[in-house]
């Protein structure tokens, strides 16, 4: 969930997460505490399918779809303010895992950071793996090593006047899935979004790469060489052309970019469990990965993993065996859009695509 905010303009960009949906009820009682704290609102402009040439179909109205009120970020902040349970320390980068003495020992760079009962790994990736391969937790470390992430790229661009739309539609987009198009998947007026009350001022928008786009163009994301992010953005803008069907070299320059590579983006297959628990080790792991690739997933694993190492700890640790879960689990592919998955979509997708198909048979 990232926002990005360019002053003095100033532009903003949510430059990872564009939306969520809700399905299940327990996710669906957070939300609505959001909205009654006035940290989310309904996105109700207009999103769709973008087919390569500039065929634009909206999905129906009838899933809601949520944002934060002043881009995603600001909605993730808002958490730590919830509780007074959670005391986050930054810039704290955690090097070493060591059980001594029943207790876990956390430390950074030699520098003692504390010592405690259980951990979380919440964060995936290298950086993971190599903090659990020298933990003493086997079983855990290979789950983790089990797991497949893409990656994708962002483009931020801020354009001085509206993007030319789709064969001279009326009615212009907010978010669009592409189709047919190898540098782009996703495609999001950011000004729309979130300044709905704006009337002039750039035009901020959020291109998301497909991920064959950004395994083929991967670099290292800390350090991503010039040449590398000009062949990228020139790439992905010539696929927004494309997209909108317009010629080759027509879309005027924009006032504002930057790229991103998200090297460790989305979840590429899954266990299908809410979280993983190591007993023995009083270690366990969540995350959007474990269910999923979507903002509901990340909630729900982080709510499973609490409520079971709180009954765990509240069992007296007589039977451990018992709660153990997850270490086992397979990995299946992983469905969903390159961008994420959105739950409740798919059926949007299918009522439109029936529609069109009833229209062409008529």
């Amino acid at each position: 969930m990232g926002t990005r905010i360019i002053d003095p303009w100033p532009l903003i960009f949510d430059h990872a997460a564009q939306f969520f949906t809700v399905n299940d009820s327990r996710f669906a009682e957070l939300v609505d505490c959001w909205l009654e704290k006035g940290l989310i609102e309904e996105w109700q402009g207009i999103i769709g399918e973008l087919d390569v040439g500039g065929l634009f179909s909206p999905f129906p109205s009838s899933l809601r779809r949520y944002v934060g009120v002043n881009g995603m970020r600001p909605l993730a902040d808002s958490l730590l303010s919830e509780t007074c349970l959670v005391n986050v320390v930054r810039p704290c980068w955690i090097s070493k895992l060591e059980p001594f003495n029943g207790m876990w020992h956390l430390s950074e760079n030699g520098k003692p950071c504390g010592e405690f009962d259980a951990i979380v790994i919440a964060h995936n990736g290298k950086c993971a793996n190599r903090l659990l391969a020298t933990s003493g937790l086997p079983l855990i470390a290979r789950q983790m090593k089990r797991l497949e992430l893409s990656s994708i790229w962002a483009l931020l661009a801020a354009f001085e006047d509206p993007l030319p739309l789709p064969g001279g539609a009326v009615t212009s987009f907010e978010g669009a899935f592409v189709k047919g198009v190898d540098s782009v998947s996703w495609m999001a007026n950011n000004t729309k979004k979130l300044l709905r009350s704006q009337s002039s001022g750039p035009h901020c928008w959020t291109f998301l790469s497909t991920a064959a786009y950004g395994k083929r163009n991967k670099v290292p994301q800390e350090n991503i060489p010039t040449a590398t992010a000009e062949k990228v953005k020139a790439g992905m803008l010539e696929g927004v052309e494309a997209a909108l069907g317009l010629s080759k070299g027509s879309l005027k320059k924009p006032l504002y970019t930057r790229v991103q590579l998200w090297g460790a983006a989305l979840p590429i297959n899954t266990p299908g469990i809410p979280c993983i628990f190591d007993p023995q080790g009083r270690a366990g792991i969540c995350g959007d990965w474990l269910l999923g690739s979507s903002i509901e997933s990340a909630a729900l694993s982080g709510m499973s993993l609490a409520n079971h190492i709180a009954d765990y700890f509240q069992s007296g640790g007589a039977h451990p065996e018992e709660f153990a879960v997850g270490l086992q689990n397979e990995f299946q592919p992983l469905e969903g859009h390159d961008v994420g998955q959105f739950p409740g979509l798919e059926s949007e997708k299918k009522q439109m695509n029936e529609a069109r198909a009833y229209q062409l048979a008529s």
